[in-house]
C-alpha cells in the first residue's frame, strides 16, 4: 500500500517551486497524497494528519517542535527539498526518523555562481567597472585594473570543504589556477583529492588571489574571517562570501575594505538579513553585495524536488542513498 503523504511549510510558494506540477504528479503516483499544506497552525489543529507516514518540504518549513511532532506520530521520513537541516533534523532523527536533504544539489548553483565570480575577479571586472563609472578620467580608468591576474595559476583559496567548496573545485579543476583549502578536518590525501593544496588559514589568505568562503556556520567558525586576516591578502585580491555572514567578523571586514581599497568584497551573505538602513555596507564603494541568490532559484529548485523524488525511491526500497542524514553529520555541516 503507498503511504500517505503530507505538505509541510509556511510558505506555499516554496514549495510550489520546489515541486513542480511535473514532480508533483510523479509523487502522486507512488504515495497518497494529502490534500492541502500543512503549517504551523495547522499541525497543531488537525488530528487528522496522523496517520501520515511521509513529508515533503522544503524552505519554510514549520517549527518540528513536541506539540508539531506529537500530531505526526507515525511519520517516518522526511524529504526536505532544500539545503541545511541543522535546525531541525536532530530530533527527527533521535526519533527513527530518516531524514533526506538536498542540500547536494542546492550546491550546485551555489558553485556556478562562486565560480563566476572568481572569474571576474581575476580580471578585475567588478572594480574595474567601477572606476570606470566614477571617474572624472574616462580615457585613463578605460584601462585594465593593475593587479588583474587572467587566471594561470593564480590561487584561489577555498574556506571549507563541504559539499559547495567540494563542487567548486570540481568547476575549477577546469581552469587555469591553482586551489588551495583550508579544512581543518581534511587531511592532506583528501585536500587533494579535491585537486587541491591543503593550506593553514593565514595562508589562505596570504596567497589567495580570490578567498571563497564556504564555512559552516557553527560554534568554532563564527567570526573566524578577521580584519588581519583580510588585511593579509595580496594586492587586488577578493574575499567572496557564499557560505554563512556569521563566519564573518563583519566590522572588521568594513574596515579592512576602508583601509585596503585595493581589495574588493563580492558577498552574497551577510549577518544581518536584509541589512538594516544603518548598515555601513550600503557606502562601501569596494564591495558588490547581492541578496543571498547564489542558491537555488526559479527552475533550480525543481532539481531539489527532483532529488527526493529519487531518495524516495530509494528510502521505499530500502536502498541507500546520498541524500541521507546521518546524525553524526550533523555537527559539521552546514
Amino acid at each position: 500500500m503507498k503511504p500517505l503523504a503530507v505538505f509541510l511549510g509556511d510558505d506555499p510558494a516554496a514549495l510550489e517551486r520546489a515541486y513542480s506540477p511535473e514532480i508533483r504528479a510523479a509523487w502522486e503516483g507512488r504515495v497518497r497524497l494529502a490534500p492541502g499544506i500543512l503549517g504551523s497552525e495547522a499541525l497543531r489543529s488537525r488530528p487528522c494528519v496522523a496517520p501520515a507516514e511521509v513529508a515533503l518540504a522544503t524552505w519554510g518549513l514549520p517549527r518540528l517542535d513536541a506539540a508539531a511532532l506529537a500530531a505526526l506520530p507515525r511519520l517516518r521520513a522526511l524529504f526536505y527539498a532544500a539545503g541545511s537541516v541543522r535546525a531541525f533534523a536532530g530530533p527527527l532523527l533521535e526519533r527513527g526518523v530518516a531524514v533526506y536533504s538536498a542540500a547536494q544539489e542546492n550546491a550546485r548553483p551555489t558553485a556556478e555562481y562562486a565560480l563566476a565570480q572568481i572569474l571576474l575577479a581575476l580580471k578585475g571586472a567588478l572594480p574595474a567597472g567601477r572606476a570606470l563609472l566614477r571617474s572624472g578620467d574616462k580615457a585613463a580608468a578605460w584601462m585594465p585594473p593593475a593587479h588583474v591576474v587572467a587566471a594561470r595559476d593564480a590561487p584561489v583559496a577555498l574556506l571549507g570543504a563541504g559539499r559547495v567548496a567540494r563542487a567548486l573545485a570540481r568547476l575549477l579543476a577546469g581552469m587555469d589556477v591553482r586551489v588551495l583549502v583550508h579544512e581543518p578536518l581534511l587531511g592532506p590525501e583528501a585536500a587533494r583529492a579535491m585537486g587541491a593544496e591543503p593550506v593553514g588559514l593565514a595562508e589562505a589568505f596570504a596567497r589567495g588571489r580570490v578567498v571563497s568562503n564556504h564555512l559552516a556556520d557553527l560554534p568554532g567558525t563564527r567570526g573566524l574571517v578577521t580584519r588581519d586576516l583580510l588585511l593579509s591578502m595580496p594586492p587586488g585580491a577578493t574575499f567572496l562570501n557564499t557560505g554563512r555572514g556569521a563566519t564573518v567578523d563583519e566590522a572588521g571586514l568594513w574596515e579592512a575594505l576602508r583601509l585596503r581599497p585595493d581589495l574588493f568584497a563580492v558577498l552574497d551573505v551577510l549577518s544581518e538579513e536584509p541589512p538594516s538602513q544603518a548598515s555601513p555596507v550600503w557606502n562601501v564603494a569596494n564591495a558588490f553585495v547581492t541578496p543571498h541568490l547564489a542558491g537555488s532559484l526559479g527552475w533550480e529548485c525543481c532539481r531539489l524536488g527532483r532529488a527526493m523524488l529519487e531518495a524516495f525511491d530509494d528510502w521505499f526500497a530500502g536502498r541507500p542513498n546520498p541524500h541521507r542524514v546521518e546524525a553524526s553529520e550533523l555537527a559539521t555541516r552546514a
